[in-house]
C-alpha cells in the first residue's frame, strides 16, 4: 500500500501545494480556516509529516537540528570527496549533520542507499546519480523531501540540478592544444556517463570548429573507465604510424593512464578534464580543466537549503563554468616532424 501524498491532501483540502506545505512545516501566512481544512485533510489521508517539518521546527525551538543526505557515487574519486567537503562546511553552517552514502556507480547499491536515507528521515536529499531513472523519487518530493541532483541530471523526475559545463570545458582543451600548433588531437573518453558524454560532444565540436574534423581513429572510448584501462589505450594511440601530438582526456583516471603510457617521454602534450592532487608537481606539471567540486557542492547545499527556507521557484538547473589551467603539459608544441607529416596528404611517403 502506498503512502499517502502531499497532493492527495492538497486535493482532499481544495488547496495548492505550497499551502499544504506551510501547514506542515509550521510557517505562517496560512489562514486559520485555511489551516484547519489542511490539518483535516492530513488527518482523513493519514499522510504522514516528513523529516523536513519535524527538523524545520527543532531548528526554531532550539531542540533539534536534522541531517541532510549527500549520495556519491565513486568515494576515491578525488573530485566527490571535494564535493563532499563542500556540503559538508555549508551543512555545519546550517546546523546540520551531513549522512553520506555511496554506491560505487551501482544503480542498484543507489536506489538502496537512497532508501537507506530516506529510512533515516533525512531532510533533504543531495545525490549524484548514477542510474537512469528517477521516478521513484516522485512520492518523496510530493511529500516535500528536497532533492538536489548534482555533477549530472537525474532523469524521469524534476528536482533542482547543479552540473558543470561540461562540453565548454571540453572545447577550452582543445582551443588550447590548436593554440599551441596541434590539429592531431587525441581523445581518451571514459564510459558514457553524461559528463563524459558531454565533453566528447565538446571536443568533437571544437575540433570541427577549429581544425575542420576529429580523426575517429584518435578518439579511445573505453568501457571500465580504469587506470589500467586508459593506460593500454593511450599506449595504442602513441604505437600508430602516425600518432597524435596531443592528447585530451576526460577524467582525471583517464590522464592518469596515459600519464603512465608516456613514461619520461616530453614530445606529446596533455590536456586533462578534473584537476587531482599533485598534478601540479610532476615533472612537467599537468595542464587541466579544473571543474571545480568545490563551488558544485557548495551551490547544490544552498540550492538544497534554499528550498528548506521557503524558495518555491521551479525546479532549475544552475551550471558551474569550469577553468582551463596552463601549467605546461598542454603548452608543450608539436615537433616540426609532425607538423609537416600532418600537412602531407594521405598517400603519401610520409604516411604509406
Amino acid at each position: 500500500m502506498t503512502r499517502p501524498t502531499m497532493k492527495q491532501v492538497a486535493e482532499l483540502a481544495g488547496v495548492g501545494m505550497k499551502t499544504v506545505s506551510r501547514v506542515v512545516n509550521g510557517e505562517g501566512r496560512v489562514s486559520r480556516a485555511t489551516r484547519s481544512k489542511v490539518e483535516a485533510a492530513i488527518a482523513a489521508t493519514g499522510y504522514r509529516r516528513n523529516e523536513v517539518a519535524r527538523s524545520m521546527r527543532g531548528m526554531r525551538s532550539g531542540q533539534s537540528t536534522g541531517d541532510i543526505g549527500l549520495l556519491l557515487g565513486d568515494l576515491t574519486n578525488p573530485f566527490f570527496a571535494a564535493v563532499a567537503s563542500a556540503v559538508i562546511s555549508v551543512a555545519r553552517a546550517r546546523g546540520y549533520a551531513v549522512v553520506l552514502a555511496s554506491a560505487d556507480e551501482d544503480p542498484q547499491a543507489e536506489r538502496a542507499a537512497v532508501d537507506g536515507l530516506l529510512g533515516r528521515q533525512v531532510a533533504g536529499l543531495l545525490i549524484v546519480p548514477g542510474g537512469r531513472d528517477y521516478r521513484y523519487l516522485q512520492p518523496e518530493i510530493e511529500r516535500g523531501t528536497p532533492v538536489v541532483f548534482v555533477d549530472r541530471p537525474g532523469a524521469g523526475v524534476e528536482a533542482d540540478e547543479v552540473v558543470l559545463d561540461n562540453a565548454a570545458g571540453a572545447r577550452m582543451a582543445v582551443r588550447h592544444l590548436v593554440s599551441y600548433g596541434h590539429s592531431r588531437i587525441g581523445a581518451i573518453v571514459a564510459p558514457s556517463r553524461w559528463t563524459t558524454t558531454q565533453r566528447l560532444r565538446g571536443f568533437r565540436d571544437a575540433m570541427r570548429a577549429e581544425v575542420g574534423s576529429a580523426d575517429p581513429a584518435l578518439i579511445r572510448r573505453l568501457s571500465t573507465g580504469s587506470v589500467a584501462e586508459a593506460e593500454r589505450a593511450a599506449r595504442e594511440l602513441l604505437a600508430m604510424p602516425d600518432p597524435p601530438t596531443a592528447v585530451f582526456t576526460t577524467t582525471g583516471f583517464m590522464t592518469q593512464g596515459l600519464l603512465r603510457a608516456l613514461g619520461p617521454r616530453r614530445d606529446v602534450a596533455v590536456t586533462g578534464f578534473d584537476d587531482f592532487p599533485l598534478a601540479d608537481m610532476l615533472p612537467v606539471p599537468l595542464t587541466v580543466v579544473a571543474g571545480d567540486p568545490v563551488s558544485l557542492g557548495t551551490v547544490a547545499a544552498q540550492t538544497l537549503f534554499a528550498r528548506f527556507d521557503g524558495w518555491t521557484e521551479p525546479p532549475a538547473r544552475r551550471v558551474i563554468r569550469p577553468t582551463l589551467v596552463p601549467r605546461g603539459s598542454g603548452e608543450i608544441r608539436p615537433s616540426a616532424a609532425s607538423i609537416q607529416s600532418a600537412l602531407l596528404p594521405s598517400g603519401s611517403p610520409a604516411h604509406s
